[in-house]
Parts: C-alpha cells; sequence; structure tokens
C-alpha cells in the first residue's frame, strides 16, 4: 500500500535536499537541475510516480547527449516523500534551463516534472513565465492561493496524467522493439534459404529492402495490439486474442500493400502482434521475463489449434490449414498455445549465449534459427519441401549443431545454397527468431 506522508517529512526532504544541493554545488562549481516530481496530495511515491520519474530522468539525459553537455554528476533517491534526482551538468545555466523548460512544457508528464536549474552561485533561475494549472490551466500559483480544486480533483488529474502518459509511452516502446526484432531477423545474415543482406535465399518475389519496407508499415499495429492488451487486461485472456484478430487482417493489408501483393510478414503479423497484446496484459515489473509474456500468450490462445479440427484439403483456405489436413501439423497456432516453448527452451538460449560469449547479431542470430529449426515442424519448409524433408533438414541441423552449436558463416552459406537450390525456406523459424530477438530487447529495457 501506498504510504501517506505528513506535511513534516515534506518539510524535512525539502532541507536534506535543499543542503545536499548546496555541498554540490561547492564542490563542482557548475549548474545543477534539482528533479522532483509535483505530485498532489499525501502519497508522494507509487510504482507509476517512479515509472513517470525514470521517463523523465531518460528525457533529461537524452538531451544532454543531443547537445554534448558532459553529466559530471548524479544522485538519485527514491523514498516514500518521493523520487529526488540531483545532476551536476558541464553546461550554462541558461541553456540547463531551455533544456528542462521544454521537457516540462512539451512532453507528456512535463506537467508533473519540477526540473529547478541552480546555478554555481545557488541562484535558481526562474520560468519566463508561470506554470499552469493541472485542471483549468490558469496560473497554479493563484490557483494554490485561492485552493479552487480540491486535494482529490488534483489527485484524480494526477493520475489520469500518469495513467494516459505511461500507457502511450508502453505501447510506443513495445511497437519499437517489435519493430526492432523484425529488422534484426531479416540483417541476420547468413541465412539458410531466407532474404538476408547478402541475398534472396529460395525467394523470387522480395529482398532485403522488400522486408524494410513491409517492416515500416507495421508500427501502428503494433502499437494498437499492446492498447488492446492493455484495454483487456482485466478480462479473461482469450478475449484479448479475439480482440486482435480484425487488427490483425487489417495489418496484413497494409504489408500487401507496401510490398505491392508480397507477403512478407503474414507470420510475424500473427506472432508479434500476439507479444504486444500480451505486454499490455502485463504489469510493467513482468514485462522483461520471457516465461510470463509466453505463457501469456498460451494463456491468450488456449485451444486456437482445435480451428483446424475437421479441415480437408478442400475445405482449407491458407497454406497453414492445407498442412493440418495433409499433415496434421498445428503450425504456429499449436505453437502459440503452448507457448513457443522451442523459443524459450532453444531459441532464446542460443541467442543470448551467442551475445554472452562475444559473437556478433549474425552468428547469435544465425545459430538461434538453427537451433529452431532443428527443433521444430516448420511449416514454410513443409509446404515447399514436404513434411519427411522438413523433418530430414531438422534431424541433419540437431545433428550438426550437437558438435557446433554456432556454425561458421562458410557452414551457414553452404546450408544456403543448398536449401536455395531444393526451394527451401524456414519462413516459420524465421518468424520465431524475430520472436526471440524481442524477448532478449525486452530483458534489456531499464
Amino acid at each position: 500500500m501506498d504510504q501517506t506522508i505528513e506535511l513534516s517529512q515534506m518539510l524535512a526532504a525539502r532541507e536534506r535536499r535543499a543542503q545536499r544541493q548546496q555541498e554540490l554545488l561547492e564542490q563542482y562549481r557548475l549548474p545543477l537541475v534539482s528533479f522532483t516530481m509535483n505530485i498532489a496530495g499525501p502519497v508522494k511515491n507509487s510504482p507509476s510516480i517512479r515509472r513517470g520519474f525514470r521517463l523523465g530522468r531518460e528525457l533529461l539525459r537524452g538531451q544532454l547527449l543531443r547537445v554534448g553537455a558532459p553529466l559530471i554528476f548524479e544522485e538519485e533517491i527514491d523514498e516514500a516523500t518521493g523520487c529526488e534526482g540531483l545532476y551536476v551538468v558541464q553546461l550554462s545555466g541558461a541553456a540547463l534551463k531551455a533544456i528542462t523548460l521544454e521537457i516540462e512544457e512539451h512532453t507528456d508528464l512535463g506537467r508533473l516534472y519540477d526540473m529547478d536549474v541552480l546555478d554555481p552561485a545557488g541562484e535558481k533561475l526562474a520560468r519566463p513565465s508561470p506554470r499552469r494549472c493541472l485542471i483549468c490551466g490558469r496560473p497554479a500559483q493563484e490557483c494554490a492561493r485561492s485552493r479552487t480544486h480540491s486535494v482529490p480533483e488534483l489527485q484524480q488529474r494526477t493520475h489520469e496524467i500518469l495513467t494516459a502518459a505511461l500507457d502511450r509511452h508502453d505501447a510506443q516502446k513495445a511497437a519499437a522493439l517489435a519493430l526492432r526484432a523484425l529488422l534484426y531477423e531479416v540483417a541476420v545474415t547468413p541465412k539458410p534459404g531466407l532474404v538476408d543482406r547478402e541475398g534472396n535465399g529460395s525467394h523470387r518475389d522480395m529482398d532485403f529492402y522488400t522486408f524494410l519496407t513491409s517492416a515500416s508499415v507495421l508500427t501502428p499495429y503494433f502499437s494498437a495490439c499492446f492498447a488492446i492488451g492493455r484495454e483487456t487486461s482485466a478480462d479473461p485472456a482469450p478475449l484479448t486474442f479475439s480482440r486482435l484478430r480484425a487488427p490483425g487482417k487489417l495489418a496484413e493489408g497494409e504489408m500487401l500493400r507496401a510490398t505491392g501483393g508480397v507477403n512478407t510478414h503474414k507470420g510475424a503479423i500473427f506472432t508479434m502482434g500476439l507479444a504486444c497484446g500480451a505486454l499490455g496484459r502485463m504489469a510493467p515489473e513482468d514485462r522483461r521475463k520471457p516465461a510470463a509474456l509466453l505463457a501469456q500468450i498460451a494463456a491468450m490462445t488456449e485451444g486456437v489449434e482445435n480451428e483446424l479440427a475437421g479441415l480437408t484439403e478442400a475445405s482449407a483456405r491458407t497454406a497453414g490449414q492445407r498442412i493440418y489436413a495433409r499433415c496434421g501439423v498445428t503450425g504456429v497456432r499449436g505453437q502459440a498455445a503452448a507457448g513457443f516453448p522451442t523459443v524459450l527452451r532453444y531459441g532464446l538460449p542460443v541467442l543470448e549465449e551467442g551475445l554472452r560469449r562475444g559473437g556478433c547479431e549474425d552468428e547469435a542470430g544465425a545459430a538461434a534459427l538453427l537451433a529452431i529449426l532443428s527443433r521444430t515442424e516448420d511449416t514454410n519448409m513443409i509446404s515447399r519441401g514436404g513434411l519427411e524433408t522438413q523433418r530430414e533438414k531438422s534431424a541433419r541441423l540437431a545433428a550438426m549443431l550437437a558438435d557446433d552449436p554456432y556454425p561458421a558463416p562458410e557452414t551457414l552459406r553452404a546450408l544456403d545454397r543448398e536449401y536455395t537450390a531444393e526451394n527451401l525456406s524456414p519462413g516459420g523459424s524465421a518468424d520465431l527468431l524475430a520472436l526471440c530477438w524481442l524477448l532478449h530487447f525486452l530483458k534489456e529495457e531499464n
């Protein structure tokens, strides 16, 4: 439960902060940013307030990088009286004040940020215009002095601002990471039978730039999937999946329109859309946990493979349905309903171990792809070469990887020539590689 703070505690925190400011000014003789959150009411800290503070800190760091201003010293406090940050910057006080004003005036949470700038003499630099009230937009000091708005009203408005801004940021971040994962997947080179930076593999109708074009139109879809997950987070998980279906079809249309009818990312639209929807359903602290995210996807898609029951080759409308009717392979539906175990047990560990041991993205990514392919009934491979060919290729890969889980580029290029000559393409495994990248990027997030 969030802790209620007395006035005496806030006054003591303010005095401590002022004393620490003076110590830093005397030590460094440089301008100082004192960053706190403007939170009405007796509760000054909470998980959402802490997240809002961290966003403000990152905005400040980014702007300092933009102008090339060294951050000489930083100190942060996270207590019941609130989050505080003190930052000593090698930049003129006026330039630093201009930066903090832009953050306060032109960002989603800026109205909740107090970024005071003190010059080396300890003087607080003034604002050119007064801050505006959270509720009515009039000068905040006037409303505070006349007590125009009640504390509950201010608390409610603060909650609304925080919630909307954090949801918007989280949706944009999920979409950005999903896009990055797709770009990393296609960039991994060499990959057997697949489009990469060196060639088209077994594909005659697409190249590296087709994939870039396709990926570029999917960001709004990924953001919308996160928002749907957020909106339905209190509902049964299958409802989220049901709500994702129509946006997924629209995203497929956008992809095909962008590529002139070439199917580059149909599987990724399904897989990444599920992942972004699952992220929206999850608490922020759980989004960095691969097992939790994949379990959420499993809950969302529980029983989805049953949709294939009773299909015949005559009634099947998609390649995946035809393969099920012919071979009984449930494809990505079955993998999703099981929580993508191949990703969690093989693809992601191989990817991260490859990076940990100093391998580049190409080496680690290609190894993860092969690890997935060696353990997966890839429906793209089955569609092009049949079930027996797919199983034979997977068995050969498993034996090869047992001796060398991180094959050299020459070995990968030999596989690429073999798969291309036989018109084989492990596109389903490539979609799972993209999911591995997304899980990895989420784990790296601060």
